[in-house]
């Protein structure tokens, strides 16, 4: 009984380490894989480095009163807060913030460098699309876009209800 316990401990030894021989060549381990994702991240385009470009002539899609309207949203971990100017129905995005997202967040960055704002001002409205890493926050921004909106629609549909009296 000796004998076989011995054989199988040897055995099993052997292709313990035979096995952890082929590991390292295998697709998808050791530091070759490390080495490859720092090489593509190197070739790849930044996301943060692509400029919006915003047709000049685009207007916003309904009736919108002129002024400054403030709306706000839900983000990660907090309200985020639009400032939009309205002109002649072209919204220009005068201030956007955020109240707790921290810089962990990947929509700390965006409200921080004015990418969100340029995103509204190129959508002219609340159509903008997310951010990788900023999926709640975006849609906080699209909030509080659409609430600075409203208002502005709501201020139109008074002036135009004033004008018929």
């Amino acid at each position: 009984m000796m004998k076989r316990t011995a054989a199988a401990v040897c055995g099993a030894a052997v292709l313990a380490a035979g096995m952890t021989g082929c590991g390292a060549g295998f697709e998808g381990s050791g530091s070759k894989d490390a080495a490859s994702a720092e090489q593509l991240a190197m070739r790849l385009d930044d996301p943060w480095a692509q400029e919006v470009q915003a047709d000049q002539g685009a207007k916003a899609e309904g009736e919108l009163a002129d002024g400054v309207y403030t709306g706000t949203g839900k983000g990660m971990e907090g309200l985020v807060t639009v400032k939009l100017l309205v002109q002649d129905n072209r919204i220009s995005c005068l201030e956007t913030a955020q109240e707790g997202e921290s810089q962990s967040r990947g929509g700390y960055e965006a409200i921080r460098d004015g990418r969100f704002a340029a995103m509204i001002e190129a959508a002219q409205g609340a159509g903008i699309d997310a951010i990788s890493g900023a999926t709640i926050t975006t849609a906080g921004v699209r909030q509080a876009v659409e609430d600075a909106l409203s208002q502005a629609e709501a201020a139109a549909a008074k002036q135009e209800q004033g004008g018929f009296r």
